[in-house]
């Protein structure tokens, strides 16, 4: 059996999604791909545009055979995280023998050449950055600056200018991360990498063949009685299904609609209680105290952000706040082995068979009927999945027009 594994948030299914698959599918000649999908928050602290549900519809239909949830205390965090509880959950499947992961740079050498250092951390390399960071840099420009200092010491002068331009791409830094991990597991799945095609990461524009996922979210914000002009960027079935969502039941999430919930939870907290929340440190918790007389949370956000403090890292900081998600509870879980259940969102007829296998050889509680298996998770795995859950409800009670509470009990996987 030759199973594929793909990382994704599908925010949402777009056309080079669709690309990424086919071409995941042709390059591993996998009888199976499975997806390891974000739930209702993403890496970057943003509420998902749809529901889980919604965007596994999209995956399966768009030919993924099994889509599992990449649980928020994973799904929300800094690439390396995120990377660690992805990587983690293809690793403990059993079945998996290729992942494929679209990237900026088309040269996997390279970036393995950058991974390898991130994940033996040689003395030399800790040094440089336990430098950068002490003249006050964020951790990505100290991490880049680092990495060529490392590289020029050791005499691979051909590396010099180039990590710089490797690490300002999104999709390369997950890409190294997810290399990094596949080391430190010493694991036996094979990275495969493509180049993306189209519009950059954060690009605005919409392009009639491969526009970025915010480009199409801006569009959907922008008019969302009228998306004539969005059935041309993404697939047929995704368009369908997000017209469906619309007309039934969904609003198109974002995290401005968040802000007076966010900020009233700030308002009850003190400086040393903002303190258990992972970044929170270093005179941080104060600037967001003394800025939420602000009239919207992107004001909020970049009032609050400073050179080591990214806007991005502000953003995931208030989702953990949101979420409550305790920095205490990350470190357990990460002492407790990480990822604690799979979690199926749904599977294709095809799907079935690779459901099968995974039964056979993963030591993890598959999840397909939460209200069944809840009772019968332990103690660690039930704190888990008691944030998915939350992140389920908050998520539902803002974008949804009729709120039902833990849906993710009522809810079966989508079979399609």
């Amino acid at each position: 059996m030759s199973v594929s594994g793909i990382i994704v948030e599908y925010n949402p299914f777009h056309k080079g999604h669709d690309y990424h698959l086919k071409k995941t599918k042709e390059i591993t000649k996998s009888q199976y791909t499975i997806a390891i999908m974000s739930g209702n928050f993403l890496q970057r602290g943003e509420p998902a545009l749809f529901n889980k549900w919604i965007r596994t519809k999209m995956a399966l239909k768009s030919g993924v055979d099994v889509v599992i949830e990449l649980p928020v205390v994973y799904s929300c965090q800094s690439a390396e995280f995120f990377s660690y509880g992805s990587i983690q959950l293809l690793e403990r499947l059993g079945v998996i023998n290729n992942i494929v992961f679209g990237c900026e740079e088309y040269d996997l050498k390279k970036l393995k050449c950058i991974s390898d250092i991130l994940a033996e951390e040689p003395i030399m390399y800790k040094t440089f950055l336990k430098n950068q960071l002490k003249k006050g840099m964020s951790f990505p420009s100290a991490r880049s600056i680092a990495l060529e200092k490392y590289f020029l010491n050791i005499g691979k002068n051909n590396f010099d200018g180039e990590v710089k331009s490797v690490l300002q791409c999104p999709n390369n830094i997950l890409g190294i991360e997810y290399l990094k991990w596949l080391k430190r597991f010493n694991s036996n799945i094979v990275p495969r990498n493509i180049t993306r095609k189209g519009a950059g990461y954060h690009s605005k524009e919409t392009h009639e063949h491969y526009s970025s996922a915010t480009g199409i979210r801006n569009q959907i914000f922008s008019n969302n009685k009228d998306l004539s002009k969005l059935k041309g960027l993404i697939p047929d079935y995704s368009f369908s299904i997000i017209i469906d969502a619309l007309r039934e039941n969904y609003i198109p999430a974002q995290l401005e609609d968040l802000s007076k919930s966010i900020f009233s939870i700030l308002l009850r907290y003190n400086d040393i209680d903002l303190k258990k929340y992972i970044d929170i440190n270093e005179g941080l918790e104060k600037r967001l105290f003394n800025n939420l007389n602000s009239n919207s949370i992107e004001e909020f956000i970049n009032l609050v952000k400073t050179k080591r403090y990214t806007y991005t890292r502000i953003q995931r900081i208030l989702a953990h706040v949101l979420l409550d998600i305790k920095t205490e509870d990350l470190i357990m879980f990460r002492e407790k082995g990480g990822v604690q259940y799979i979690r199926i969102l749904g599977f294709s007829e095809n799907g079935r068979n690779v459901l099968s296998e995974i039964k056979a050889k993963s030591e993890l509680p598959i999840i397909t009927n939460l209200s069944k298996s809840y009772k019968k998770l332990n103690p660690i795995q039930k704190k888990m999945m008691d944030y998915d859950i939350r992140a389920t409800n908050i998520h539902n009670m803002h974008f949804s027009k009729t709120y039902k509470n833990n849906m993710d009990f009522s809810i079966s996987p989508i079979i399609v």
